[in-house]
């Protein structure tokens, strides 16, 4: 029984797109302390390689799985750049590789494939990959587990199989820190096994998933964008990888402070508690102090980007009043490089934004009611009696009043439901049916309304969904009421058409999309443009439109799917529009096609609602709220009793990867802003049916 390690790190890089990663050779150094410690990694023979070309590299991996026997424990550990093709394959990387056109050329790297290969072919039966690079999430794709016959566990190596922990996911890239002095995951990965903090069960050992699990979260607390991933097959996740100091009090010290840290701060119970710990374990207040400072540097990392994203923003917005649409790319490209969300930096937008063009105020827009001569016309209630209730132009108004309605026997039509398997190819079609009304908004223009069955759905997103956010848990059950929805996102036509109806409470720009065309959704729409199109809708139909609850639209995506996408585990160009250059799962690049295109281009799911995955983000009532905790679970919209400026978007858009397409992703904004990153931004409309609203 051996535990045996190949360590590699590629900084010098003579292709010049690839930048160098001058701290990727200290993270091998790095690594290799740690794993040769006996009181830590207890690694019997670790091999580092830095710069190796690219035969070496491939010789060297093939020798580490190569002449093993069954109970060894080999570690494969790259930092540098990990590089994909246009099918999703992944390559290491080497100071010889070169692309041409900026494609790889293969024969330049070394393929995962082949790494594969070598590792299948191994009789080890507990190996472990861990890899700080972009898009190494794509080292997992076209893994299998291989049978592993019998063997007798050993209580220092653990589980068998194989464990893949990776610094990102197959669509990202690894973002670096010039405030640590590792790569941001390895640097916590280090720690983890020095410090001890990754032994979460305090059984005196660190298995791989406690090690990923530790170094996950601190990571996602110094750059929110970065999702690493972890890959286990078969029992690789128990992997035993190094010891920890079981009973040493620092260790004990460092964990009260990671459960009582919020935000980078206590509070002062906590503080006190912290204090009467030290105490009782006889630590010096410099030694929990210096713990205390090792924790807090994840979250003082993150305030830095906040604020030299801010910084950023300002001499930006000062420099260039009306952003350009280059401008925005940059800052975009910008933010990723920081590792930052949107939801991160949302704030900062916009209170920047807010200063240079002041939104209008919640009170002039949102809490305007109806005059009388605008009064609708009386609705039949459920008892059958008139009501001439007054409805607010507001989306708290539109949600709630008493009215119902009851359309008319609707027509059919039928459509094709598309399912894909992991690699995007279709599987499976077949025929499906809806019912629908059409509403005539005059001059041969119509809105067709697609029936929503009611029905029960887990909301939200599984821990182990690629791309997901902590805003989208806990799931939850909902039950949803049956409405209608429309087949499509608003289109321009059908914009200009209710554009062009009297005022309710604010003007509408006939005409504010950037890409033209009649069959396109309408585009550049505040929340506010939106409420104030169904209140027009409304009052000339006699019939309550309103935006979608988060909830209904996310029932309504779904159609019954539990997959991120109602396509099934991944998604194509095929299938929707989104930014194709990048990937999800096992699915290859497709086109970028970098505008909308024209409504029910692509397949429908199957409720019969088209471009509910892509094409542009759709506003929905609800306000922002981080997570799912006591969100209602009866379909309705989630509101506050004051009024949020911050409102939810759902779908993903042509301008997003593909993750943001997912069934359960959330976007929030300003709901009046319109000078900012709402190019992709659009809604589409429900009509409530056997409920009252």
């Amino acid at each position: 029984m051996a535990k045996v390690a190949l360590l590699i790190g590629i900084s010098e890089y003579h292709e010049p797109t690839l930048a160098p990663l001058p701290k990727a050779v200290e993270d091998v150094e790095a690594m290799r302390r740690v794993l040769e410690n006996p009181e830590m990694g207890g690694f019997d023979d670790v091999t580092v390689l830095k710069n190796p070309k690219r035969q070496e590299l491939e010789r060297e991996i093939y020798n580490l799985y190569a002449n093993r026997q069954k109970d060894d424990l080999v570690l494969l550990y790259f930092s540098g750049h990990g590089v994909t093709v246009e099918n999703g394959d992944f390559y290491f990387s080497t100071c010889e590789t070169q692309k041409n056109q900026n494609k790889l050329l293969p024969f330049t790297a070394v393929a995962a494939t082949s790494v594969h290969r070598w590792m299948n072919e191994s009789k080890s039966k507990r190996r472990v990959v861990i890899l700080d690079c972009c898009f190494s999430g794509a080292f997992a794709k076209g893994l299998t587990a291989k049978d592993s016959g019998t063997i007798d566990l050993q209580q220092q190596l653990g589980g068998e199989g194989t464990a893949i922990l990776t610094a990102s996911t197959s669509t990202q890239y690894a973002f670096a820190s010039d405030e640590l002095d590792l790569s941001i995951y390895t640097q916590y990965l280090v720690e983890g096994i020095e410090k001890g903090a990754a032994d979460k069960d305090g059984d005196g050992l660190i298995a791989v998933d406690e090690l990923h699990d530790y170094a996950k979260t601190k990571v996602q607390e110094a750059s929110p964008l970065m999702t690493p991933e972890f890959y286990p097959f078969k029992d690789g996740y128990r992997i035993f990888l190094a010891k920890s100091p079981k009973d040493d009090p620092k260790l004990k010290y460092r964990k009260e402070v990671e459960r009582r840290i919020n935000q980078g701060k206590f509070t002062i119970p906590a503080r006190r508690l912290l204090k009467s710990l030290r105490l009782q374990l006889q630590l010096d207040a410099d030694v929990a102090d210096a713990i205390e400072a090792e924790v807090k540097k994840p979250y003082l990392e993150y305030q830095r980007k906040l604020e030299e994203y801010e910084a950023t923003l300002v001499e930006t917005v000062e420099s260039e009043p009306t952003l350009s649409e280059r401008t925005l790319n940059d800052l975009r490209d910008y933010q990723q490089h920081l590792g930052l969300r949107d939801e991160d930096v949302a704030p900062i937008e916009q209170k920047i934004i807010g200063q240079v063009k002041p939104p209008v105020s919640a009170e002039e827009l949102s809490d305007v009611a109806y005059s009388s001569d605008l009064t609708p016309s009386p609705f039949p209630t459920k008892e059958g009696e008139q009501d001439s209730k007054p409805l607010s132009a507001s989306g708290r108004g539109l949600e709630r009043g008493s009215a119902i309605y009851e359309p008319t026997p609707p027509n059919q039509f039928e459509f094709e439901i598309v399912k894909v398997d992991a690699q995007g190819q279709i599987i499976n079609r077949s025929p499906g049916r809806a019912e629908f009304f059409t509403e005539d908004l005059g001059n041969g223009v119509v809105l067709e309304m697609v029936s929503i069955p009611g029905g029960k759905f887990l909301m939200g997103s599984p821990e182990s969904e690629e791309g997901r956010y902590d805003s989208e848990s806990p799931q939850h059950n909902v039950t949803v009421p049956p409405f209608f929805m429309g087949k499509f996102p608003v289109t321009q036509r059908q914009w200009q058409a209710v554009a062009a109806l009297d005022k309710v409470n604010i003007d509408l720009n006939p005409d504010p999309s950037r890409f033209k065309g009649a069959n396109r959704p309408v585009e550049r729409v505040s929340w506010d443009d939106a409420v104030e199109f169904c209140v027009r809708l409304l009052k000339k139909t006699g019939k309550i439109y309103r935006l979608p609850s988060e909830a209904e639209w996310e029932y309504a995506c779904r159609a019954g799917t539990t997959t991120p996408f109602y396509f099934g585990e991944t998604i194509t160009t095929d299938l929707a529009n989104y930014r194709g250059n990048s990937t999800y799962g096992s699915a290859p690049n497709g086109e970028y096609r970098e505008q909308t295109t024209e409504v029910g281009k692509f397949p429908a799911n199957s409720f019969g609602l088209f471009d509910m995955c892509g094409n542009l983000w759709e506003w929905c009532q609800d306000e922002w709220h981080e997570n799912y905790n006591n969100a209602p679970t009866d379909g309705s919209a989630w509101l506050s009793e004051g009024s949020s400026n911050i409102r939810c978007l759902r779908g993903g858009s042509w301008l997003v990867n593909p993750d943001y397409c997912r069934s359960a992703s959330r976007l929030f904004n300003n709901r009046a802003g319109r000078d900012f990153i709402d190019i992709n931004f659009g809604f589409r409309v429900v009509c409530g049916v056997g409920r009252t609203f």
